[in-house]
C-alpha cells in the first residue's frame, strides 16, 4: 500500500510517517504549501517530495494522512476524493461547520474511506473504561468531567494560535478529543454547550484563547465538563495530557490516558524527563485506517465522528461570545 502526505504542518506527521512504515505501508511521497518546511521534512524522513497535491495523487497512492493547518483540509480531503484516494484527516476536521459538513459530504459522493484522527479511541485505558460502559460496570452514567490540557503548541507551530488558519485557540485545539470520546461513551450528542474562555495566560504572546471550559448537557440529563487549556508550563516534561472521569450510580471511573511513563531526572538539560513505555495511540489509529482501506470498509472512527466532534467546538465559541448555552 502506497500512502501520502498532504503536508507536515501539524506536528503529529513526523510520529504518523514513522507509524505508516511500521504497519507495512510505503510513504510513497509529500508535499506541503510550504515548500521550505516540507523539503526538510522530506529530506529528515526520507521520503519523496511533490511540488502540489495533485502530482503527489497523479504518482498514484491508496491514501493519503492531511496534516495542513486546518483551514486548508476541505482543500485536501476534496482533491483525494476526486482522485478517489482514502483520507486519514487532523483534528479538528475544519474551521467552520460548512468546511466540516463539506468534507463528510466529498468523501461519501466519491465512496472513498474518511477517517478523523483521533487516536484517543485506540488507548487502551480509554478503551477499557468503554468495555466497562458497554458492560454496565457503571450503571447509568450521571456526569463526566475532562481535562486536556497542554503547553502553548507555538512551541511546536506558530499557526496553533492563529486564529484564521487553526479556527480558533485552545478550544479548537482540545475540546475534540474529549467530545468525541464523550460521545463514544454515551452513545449521544449534546443537546446543549455552554463555555467560557479567557487568556488570562500567556497573554503576551497570542490573541486567541489560552484557557476555555465547555459544559455540555445531553438529551437524557447526563452532563459534562472539559477543560481545554494550553496551562502547561514551558518547562512540562510532555506536551500535555488527557484525563476523563465518569460518575455512574454503582461508582467511578478515572483514566489518564499518559500515565503510562517513566520520570527521569538530570537529562542532558537538567530537566525532568517522561519517556513513555506504554501503549502508542497513534499506531492503533494507523493501523485501523490502513486496515479499512485494505479491507474496503468504512474506519471505526469516522468523518461523522469528526463533524459532530467539530460541531462541540464551534458551539463553545458561539456561546463564549453570547455569554449563553446554544445548541451544537
Amino acid at each position: 500500500m502506497r500512502v501520502g502526505f498532504l503536508s507536515t504542518a501539524h506536528v503529529h506527521a513526523d510520529a504518523y510517517v514513522d507509524n505508516v512504515r511500521a504497519a507495512g505501508a510505503e510513504v510513497a511521497g509529500v508535499t506541503d504549501d510550504d515548500a521550505d518546511r516540507g523539503t526538510t521534512w522530506a529530506t529528515a524522513h526520507a521520503v519523496p517530495w511533490f511540488s502540489s497535491p495533485q502530482q503527489l495523487l497523479d504518482a498514484g497512492v491508496d491514501a493519503v494522512v492531511v496534516c495542513s493547518e486546518t483551514v486548508h483540509h476541505r482543500r485536501l480531503v476534496e482533491l483525494a476524493a476526486t482522485a478517489r484516494v482514502a483520507v486519514l484527516c487532523e483534528k479538528p476536521l475544519a474551521t467552520s461547520d460548512d468546511d466540516a459538513r463539506a468534507i463528510v459530504e466529498a468523501c461519501a459522493s466519491a465512496g472513498v474511506p474518511l477517517m478523523t484522527a483521533f487516536p484517543m479511541r485506540f488507548s487502551p485505558p480509554i478503551q477499557e473504561a468503554a468495555a466497562l460502559l458497554a458492560d454496565g460496570a457503571l450503571g447509568q452514567v450521571y456526569a463526566c468531567t475532562g481535562t486536556n490540557q497542554s503547553v502553548l503548541p507555538t512551541r511546536h507551530a506558530a499557526w496553533f494560535a492563529d486564529a484564521v488558519l487553526a479556527g480558533g485557540g485552545a478550544i479548537m485545539d482540545h475540546t475534540v478529543h474529549l467530545a468525541d470520546v464523550m460521545r463514544w461513551y454515551l452513545g449521544q450528542d449534546p443537546v446543549e454547550v455552554y463555555a467560557a474562555t479567557n487568556r488570562v495566560l500567556h497573554r503576551d504572546a497570542v490573541t486567541v484563547e489560552t484557557g476555555g471550559l465547555v459544559m455540555l448537557s445531553y438529551p437524557d440529563g447526563v452532563f459534562a465538563t472539559i477543560d481545554s487549556s494550553w496551562s502547561r508550563p514551558e518547562g512540562y516534561p510532555t506536551w500535555g495530557g488527557l484525563t476523563i472521569e465518569l460518575v455512574g450510580e454503582h461508582g467511578t471511573i478515572a483514566v489518564d490516558a499518559f500515565s503510562q511513563h517513566l520520570t527521569v531526572h538530570g537529562g542532558p538539560h537538567g530537566q525532568l524527563g517522561w519517556p513513555m513505555w506504554g501503549s502508542d495511540a497513534n499506531q492503533g489509529m494507523i493501523d485501523e485506517f490502513l486496515d479499512a482501506v485494505r479491507e474496503r470498509r468504512t474506519p471505526a472512527v469516522t468523518g461523522e465522528d469528526g463533524l459532530a466532534a467539530t460541531r462541540v467546538a464551534l458551539a463553545a465559541y458561539r456561546s463564549a461570545a453570547t455569554g449563553q448555552p446554544v445548541a451544537p
